[in-house]
């Protein structure tokens, strides 16, 4: 028999009791070690999520170990959010071609601080139940650790001939990669090992969790912890599968670089762009990985969708519901705001409201054409400043004929020929939006 009391943070509007079988539905469990299933319905139990501390934001590739996180607490388990301060010094061989540069701790603490803000966007920190969300950085067990201390406690417990039979490992000496692994690297997978026997002895963590890449590192622990505290001592690991897109490309990447949880690094529009653009398939897998709503939510919700798919349905319920969590709705009204600048109707007050990185991202990729600044401030003629200034039209006579045919708009508004270019017109004091018939924009940059 169950005993409830053990999961107080346990909502079964939101998902069902056994946190596996959620994550099995869902899409979200590569592969686990036996016993784990049974470990999880029998106690509350503490598990953790390493995450590199090598930028001050999360991106959206942390997005899966922290929903993980979240399940987990929401299924009345303790989540343990690990900051790789002390492996952030080192680097991950894991899925990577080469050494990664490594951090000083100012900077290292300055980036954990950063990640908790966000963190706490999805876990609860704060709650008075007993498995409230803690945050914990491996440097702080590391940094007092010598290397004989290490070699005689951690390293004799684990074999070369273990350590080699690692996939991670195996690749890095492989003639995949012409750099090799450095020693450093190579006692990655010691040092992870040692973060979850220290988080079993001191935490009562039982449970490793993480991207399927990271299995040969879980699995040292588990050994590890095994091998020092006696075979009657279990631990366990479970991985979720690597997030890919339908096309093959790589989840979370654009030409840009990553899609930052950070405002000032990815603006939400952005980010809820990203979302809204993922295919159809892509956007059935995302919304049972990254979002919170029920089976019968989602099955309901792609069942819709598959009768309209031209109504984008998923894409935006998944786009609607990310964006609010790691930004707010406030953020989420702007971006859907933002978002009818460019593909709908949309009015000249809303493209005032963006500030300069949100107006930038909506038109990136538009045409730019350089502006003096003193010549607008002045006033021009809107001839003179479509087809001598900026060279949008070739002529006056064909920005004339355009004009005419009531088919130019500055800034979202129409405007005739006897119309007057000034400061007024700049938005966030240098920019200026000429549209010219239904689709084409150009941002004008007054400098």
């Amino acid at each position: 028999m169950k005993n409830v009391s053990l999961r107080p943070n346990f909502n079964p509007d939101i998902m069902p009791e056994n946190f596996v079988e959620a994550l099995r539905w869902r899409g979200m469990i590569h592969d686990m070690t036996p016993g784990t299933e049974e470990q999880l319905t029998k106690e509350m139990t503490t598990a953790y999520v390493g995450i590199d501390p090598t930028a001050d934001s999360l991106h959206i590739g942390h997005l899966v170990g922290i929903m993980m996180l979240k399940h987990l607490q929401l299924a009345g388990h303790k989540p343990l959010a690990l900051i790789g301060g002390a492996t952030g010094m080192i680097g991950d061989p894991s899925g990577k071609s080469q050494e990664r540069n490594l951090l000083d701790e100012a900077t290292l603490r300055h980036n954990q601080e950063c990640l908790k803000q966000q963190l706490a966007k999805f876990l609860d920190f704060e709650t008075e139940a007993s498995n409230k969300a803690e945050l914990v950085n491996n440097y702080d067990w590391m940094k007092e650790f010598s290397f004989l201390d290490f070699i005689r406690d951690v390293g004799k417990h684990i074999t070369v001939n273990y350590m080699m039979s690692k996939d991670s490992v195996k690749k890095r000496l492989s003639a995949e990669s012409a750099s090799g692994m450095s020693f450093t690297e190579f006692t990655y997978q010691l040092v992870q090992g040692y973060d979850f026997l220290y988080l079993y002895q001191h935490k009562q963590c039982k449970l490793q969790m993480g991207g399927s890449d990271q299995w040969g590192n879980i699995t040292t622990g588990t050994e590890l912890i095994r091998r020092k505290m006696g075979a009657e001592n279990q631990a366990f690991a479970l991985t979720c599968p690597l997030i890919t897109k339908a096309d093959g490309g790589k989840f979370g990447k654009t030409e840009t670089g990553n899609i930052w949880l950070d405002p000032e690094k990815t603006t939400p529009y952005a980010f809820y762009q990203f979302w809204l653009n993922c295919s159809d398939e892509d956007a059935a897998k995302y919304v049972k990985i990254f979002t919170l709503m029920s089976r019968d939510e989602i099955e309901k919700l792609i069942e819709e969708h598959s009768q309209a798919p031209h109504l984008r349905l998923l894409q935006k319920a998944l786009a609607r519901e990310i964006t609010i969590r790691v930004h707010s709705e406030e953020a989420l009204k702007g971006a859907e705001e933002a978002s009818q600048i460019l593909f709908g109707k949309a009015t000249t007050e809303a493209l005032r409201r963006l500030d300069e990185k949100t107006l930038l991202s909506v038109f990136d990729g538009v045409p730019t054409v350089a502006v003096s600044k003193e010549k607008v401030s002045e006033g021009l003629d809107i001839t003179e400043f479509l087809a001598t200034e900026t060279e949008i039209f070739a002529s006056k006579g064909e920005a004339r004929r355009m004009l005419k045919d009531n088919g130019l708009s500055v800034n979202k508004e129409k405007v005739n020929d006897a119309y007057q270019i000034t400061s007024s017109d700049l938005l966030n004091g240098r920019y200026i939006l000429v549209q010219k018939g239904k689709k084409n924009y150009y941002l004008v940059i007054a400098e």
